[in-house]
């Protein structure tokens, strides 16, 4: 999966932790738990199930026929697999990216992750984003200083009040955490 931010196959490999599925039973989940960052539903949902499956990340358990539909092959998600959920759901935790839905996907996902290692993502993440605020900060203070008017700098204001109000979201969200306001899964699911 080098694709950068492969949503789609990120997502196929988070649901089959619940259970084996079909592509067309994985299209009505996605749709069905509002996972609106996947788009180019089902086609690109297909085409990820084609990837995971190449890249042996997935791998097909049985195919079968109900009746007059096609025919339906169903996927399990292999240890590789697994390996690779955690390692792409940390990556998004961890680094914060102008392209959001990265991050909205591996929130929407989170679950997958054990609690600890979820809470040290973040954590990263917060770290991050603080230093970007302190950055964007003293830039701003400096372009002002230069004599720059403020109107050419509200893009660079926008982007900072945007990661401070996510930074407000995870902070509050690991205080949830602390706090136990937030029913985790004891283990990933399996």
């Amino acid at each position: 999966m080098a694709r950068r931010h492969d949503l789609v196959g990120l997502t196929v490999l988070a649901l089959l932790t619940v259970r084996a599925s079909h592509p067309y039973e994985l299209h009505r989940m996605i749709v069905e738990t509002h996972k609106d960052y996947v788009t180019g539903l089902p086609r690109s949902l297909y085409h990820a199930v084609e990837r995971l499956a190449g890249d042996e990340l997935i791998v097909p358990t049985m195919t079968g026929r109900e009746g007059r539909r096609p025919e339906r092959t169903v996927y399990e998600i292999t240890d590789e697999g697994r390996r690779e959920l955690t390692t792409r759901l940390r990556h998004l935790l961890e680094t914060p990216d102008t392209d959001r839905r990265g991050f909205t996907a591996a929130v929407s996902l989170i679950g997958c992750l054990p609690e600890d290692e979820a809470r040290r993502a973040l954590r990263t993440r917060a770290a991050t984003l603080e230093g970007s605020i302190a950055g964007t900060r003293a830039h701003i203070r400096a372009m002002a200083d230069s004599g720059l008017p403020a109107v050419l700098m509200l893009e660079v204001e926008y982007a900072q009040a945007l990661c401070a109000a996510e930074l407000d979201w995870i902070t509050n969200l690991l205080d949830r955490l602390d706090r136990g306001g937030i029913d985790w899964p004891t283990t990933a699911p399996a």
